[in-house]
């Protein structure tokens, strides 16, 4: 059984209509036969509501006070989820990032990864229900909530997976896959089908902001492949970006025949 990792970005939860279509994609996923656990992102612009009402009350928001504001959006996202897993009859349960068990340092505002516990997420994999994890988000050495910066649901993500030992991780956004350019703005700009970590990371570094840098770092570690494709891809392997080593092959059925990595990058230069 293939154990999965999905991550939903602010855009495809912005409407309930939108957590309905990715509870259905998610329960599919679970109907086709995999483990699945899941990273979400706050609704649409909720972080940026929340920090214009932070800005509404303090002059200088107290970082801590800030963490434990923004992170209350991921918490709507994952209990909204877990309710409409459960309305299709997948049966999930939704945790904040400290339930899930992502530590982190105490670094408000750009915390770090640090350890992982990752039991209450085993148990329920185990029962055969979905994690749904509120990602951006970890709790420090002292208890406090903490949050990664921005985009670090990626990283929430990878790291989850890296963590539970998953098979891959699959971003899902509004774009799909990583591209040469921005394709809203350069005509020329094509879609990679695959790309090394190493190059994946260089685009990341240089501004690509379909992936986090620290998400890649985390894959890149770990080996955990990395998927990124549009909230309403029907194939992500193929119709998405596909990131893992150079010399890497898919081991499960699912994916048989698919090419290895550098062999496609050569063919598409």
């Amino acid at each position: 059984m293939a154990r999965i990792v999905q991550k939903y970005g602010g855009s495809s939860l912005a409407t309930v209509e939108a957590i309905g279509r990715m509870a259905d994609k998610i329960a599919q996923t679970v109907q086709n036969g995999a483990e699945v656990a899941v990273v979400v992102s706050a609704m649409g612009r909720t972080t940026d509501g929340l920090l214009a009402l932070a800005g509404e009350v303090s002059d200088a928001p107290p970082p801590r006070e800030l963490d434990l504001l923004l992170s209350t959006g991921e918490i709507v996202s994952a209990s909204l989820m877990a309710m409409a897993l459960g309305r299709r009859g997948i049966p999930a349960v939704a945790m904040t990032g400290a339930q899930a068990g992502l530590y982190t340092d105490g670094a408000f505002g750009r915390a770090q990864l640090i350890a992982f516990d990752t039991a209450h997420v085993e148990a329920a994999l185990a029962r055969g229900w979905v994690p749904v994890v509120a990602g951006f988000q970890g709790v420090s050495p002292t208890g406090d909530v903490t949050t990664l910066g921005r985009g670090g649901s990626d990283t929430s993500a990878v790291a989850l997976a890296a963590a539970i030992a998953a098979d891959r991780c699959e971003i899902y956004t509004d774009v799909d896959g990583v591209y040469s350019a921005d394709p809203r703005r350069d005509a020329d700009a094509c879609r990679f089908s695959c790309l090394t970590y190493e190059e994946a990371l260089r685009l990341a570094e240089n501004g690509a902001k379909v992936i986090h840098p620290d998400a890649v770092r985390w894959a890149m570690r770990s080996g955990i492949p990395l998927i990124i494709a549009r909230n309403d891809a029907s194939d992500p392997l193929a119709e998405g970006t596909l990131i893992a080593s150079a010399d890497f092959r898919w081991k499960t059925p699912a994916a048989q025949g698919a090419a290895e990595v550098r062999t496609a990058a050569g063919a598409r230069k």
